[in-house]
């Protein structure tokens, strides 16, 4: 019983020595080489050691990314997000910066792009472009699909993964969530077993947009604390802790 199946070996990215073998990193052994250098770092926050885990270098990731200009949205296709929000709340930057950095790398490709794919636009052009973004505005919130390309989900926004949040229409989505509720009862009271499985997808779905949201909702309301003073402060003593 307690014999042991070996498999092929697998191309693992990040291998090491066990005994004769080569053996993929267990979770268990990354978390104790970074709580070893932790230790040795000796860096502190708020008097405690610093600890780190795995996932913070997905945040950190993250926020380097947007930083250099890639697109939100590609970030959460990597990322495996299924709601741009949780994207951005993975960046440790403002929306600002995002704002900023997205615009230095658009114009680095236009330098490396030909000139005569910048014209100027005709009227029509301009209103075709307008119109498009007039089309993404819905209840619940801002479609976010690209430009040029239709729904893909028939207007089914509830269970769009692109639909961005209005924390504002929160009483709007729980109105539609209660209304999910009561159509699941009578679902499974008839029998409609097709009816019950498409409402228990957009129920799920519903819900974490309830949750994005309330976590919306959340960041909205922080104070913003302004740009940091750039005056020399050497020879001053604030008798603060930095």
């Amino acid at each position: 019983m307690f014999e042991q199946t070996w498999s092929a070996p697998m191309p693992f990215l990040f291998q090491r020595r066990y005994g004769s073998e080569d053996r993929p990193i267990t979770r268990s052994y990354i978390r104790e080489c970074m709580v070893a250098t932790s230790q040795a770092a000796q860096i502190t926050i708020a008097g405690e050691p610093l600890e780190w885990r795995p996932h913070d270098f997905r945040r950190i990731f993250v926020t380097d990314a947007l930083r250099s200009g890639l697109p939100p949205h590609i970030a959460a296709k990597i990322c495996g997000h299924t709601v741009l929000d949780t994207t951005m709340g993975y960046a440790a930057i403002y929306l600002e910066d995002v704002v900023t950095h997205h615009r230095a790398f658009i114009a680095r490709r236009r330098a490396e792009r030909p000139s005569e794919e910048y014209r100027e636009l005709t009227a029509s052009e301009w209103e075709e472009f307008l119109a498009h973004f007039e089309l993404r505005k819905v209840g619940l919130g801002v479609c976010g699909r690209d430009y040029g390309t239709p729904c893909a989900h028939e207007n089914a926004c509830v269970r769009c993964p692109l639909l961005r949040v209005d924390p504002a229409q929160q009483p709007r989505l729980e109105e539609i969530h209660a209304n999910l509720i009561d159509r699941l009862a009578e679902a499974k009271d008839q029998g409609w077993l097709g009816e019950v499985s498409a409402i228990e997808t957009t129920l799920a779905a519903a819900e974490q947009k309830l949750q994005a949201m309330r976590e919306a909702a959340t960041r909205s309301t922080m104070v913003g604390l302004g740009m940091p003073d750039t005056r020399r402060s050497v020879g001053r003593s604030s008798g603060r802790g930095t």
